[in-house]
């Protein structure tokens, strides 16, 4: 079942190649969507994708960034297929 998840991650998140670990990452469970830095330090990202890719892709950026994510945010909702790939936004 696909899904879309919207998530917001706090913490030293910026600069370490979160951006760059996501996008690889989403390719490689197939998933679709962006991500950016905030002008708060926070990176901001919205995936849609099979539930257990997303769920999987979520854990791998944790385990990844441990000593650099503070707290995750997630928003689930229905899945739109606005997106083609996955890409990196610069704001």
């Amino acid at each position: 079942m696909d899904m879309r998840c919207h998530a917001f991650i706090s913490g030293n998140v910026q600069g370490v190649g979160f951006r760059y670990t996501s996008q690889a990452l989403a390719h490689t469970y197939t998933l679709k969507g962006w991500v950016m830095n905030l002008n708060d330090g926070r990176v901001e990202l919205e995936i849609e994708g099979d539930i257990s890719d997303i769920r999987n892709f979520l854990q791998d950026l944790k385990n990844e960034f441990k000593e650099y994510i503070r707290d995750i945010e997630t928003n689930e909702s229905a899945h739109t297929g606005a997106y083609s790939d996955f890409k990196i936004r610069f704001s």
